[in-house]
């Protein structure tokens, strides 16, 4: 008996029979895996993270005449802005030492943070035609554009560094200087926890990405990045105490201390910024988590 006739005669009404596949192990696009499994993916995805930054890094840069000379360029000019106004005409520098050094540190390490929770709040919306078109952790957005920032980070502390240097009172470094790797590690640590948890929030209310230049400012002025919290603030403790919880606030004043005057820092400043980087890292991304099945109805 032929093969055809063999067909006829196990389905008698000529009907084409298609193969069943199993369902078992597959899951709807968008649909939130376990915690474990999100990570696994995450991390296999490492290498993507790492070369769409390095094309925005780059594709940002190539768009202006001066390039890569901007990541300099601009906090350079916020030091400029911010002693004018605030060093020579109200008179700050006089009750700080080595302002000039004081503001560089300052700036150029609470932009490193501002720049990543700006980017950090509207990456999922930014993100929208990727969501669309392909199946990855969504929580690579957010991250991505930390270790954008990040990459920009790295050339403007040498540059940073140069600056303390050579710009009077010149400074003499010590063997603290090697306590700004893991301050900067956990001030990494500390934007990808709240990259996370901002990214969700700016999917949910597209609004807050307007007020973020807002909220960074007040930041910044709390932040002590253009005087010293502890001088302004003596006579009232019980304020003092709580602008010290300022995340930002612990990692100015380790930097400070380990780059700008080459002194110990407080137990409680080190224990302050390790709880700040790993506890926000933990909320953060608990919470981006559990967004993830709605990150793409956009």
């Amino acid at each position: 008996m032929s093969e055809k006739k063999t067909a006829e005669a196990t389905n008698p009404l000529g009907l084409s029979t298609i193969p069943s596949v199993s369902s078992e192990g597959l899951v709807p696009v968008g649909r939130r895996t376990s915690l474990r499994s999100y990570l696994a993916a995450l991390w296999s995805r490492r290498h993507f993270i790492l070369a769409e930054s390095r094309a925005k890094v780059s594709g940002s840069t190539r768009q202006n005449l001066l390039g890569y000379g901007w990541l300099f360029i601009n906090p350079l000019l916020s030091v400029l802005a911010f002693w004018f106004i605030f060093g020579f005409i109200l008179g700050t520098q006089k009750s700080v030492d080595n302002f000039i050094g004081y503001l560089v540190i300052g700036v150029f390490f609470f932009q490193y943070t501002s720049r990543s929770v700006t980017g950090g709040t509207g990456s999922i919306r930014a993100g929208a035609s990727m969501i669309k078109g392909f199946q990855f952790p969504r929580a690579a957005l957010p991250i991505s554009t930390v270790v954008r920032n990040f990459l920009d980070f790295i050339p403007s502390v040498a540059v940073m560094i140069v600056l303390l240097v050579v710009i009077p009172p010149a400074e003499v470094l010590t063997w603290r200087v090697v306590l700004v790797i893991p301050v900067i590690g956990l001030q990494t640590i500390f934007n990808v926890g709240i990259a996370c948890m901002l990214a969700r929030i700016g999917h949910k209310i597209p609004d807050i990405v307007n007020l973020m230049s807002i909220i960074s400012r007040f930041w910044l002025y709390g932040s002590g990045v253009f005087f010293v919290i502890d001088d302004k603030l003596s006579d009232h403790p019980e304020l003092l105490a709580v602008m010290r919880t300022n995340p930002m606030y612990s990692y100015l004043e380790l930097t400070r201390n380990s780059l700008l005057y080459g002194v110990d820092s407080p137990w409680w400043m080190w224990a302050s910024a390790i709880a700040w980087a790993f506890g926000i890292l933990i909320i953060g991304f608990l919470y981006f988590w559990r967004g993830e099945e709605n990150y793409g109805r956009l």
